[in-house]
């Protein structure tokens, strides 16, 4: 099962889910072709409710520990309740550009 498939089955089995996007975001960093080692997780659901941002990140960081100890290097997550996510228009920002080289190149760092 690829990385992504594998991510998002963890979650539509651990949470109540309102709206899923996982985006993975390797083609815009240094790695090979085909990667899934960087992704943009939007996750909708109010088993959020009542929880600071830092809380939510952290479950999420417990339920994927495998993947963020193996293939995954970069995981951004952008977590809402339902109300929030209604509330900024079902929109989150576009991620930024990677700004590392590759490993190979001496002259600039690794992302």
């Amino acid at each position: 099962m690829a990385v992504a498939e594998q991510i998002e089955h963890k979650i539509r089995d651990a949470v109540p889910v309102a709206y899923l996007s996982l985006e993975n975001e390797s083609y815009k960093h240094s790695v090979p072709p085909n990667s899934e080692t960087h992704f943009k997780l939007v996750l909708v659901s109010d088993v959020f409710s009542g929880m600071m941002p830092v809380r939510r990140h952290q479950m999420l960081y417990q339920l994927l520990a495998d993947e963020l100890a193996g293939p995954v290097h970069a995981l951004a997550l952008h977590t809402h309740t339902v109300d929030e996510w209604k509330a900024q228009g079902g929109q989150v920002a576009d991620s930024p550009n990677c700004m590392g080289g590759s490993k190979n190149d001496p002259q600039s760092g690794q992302d």
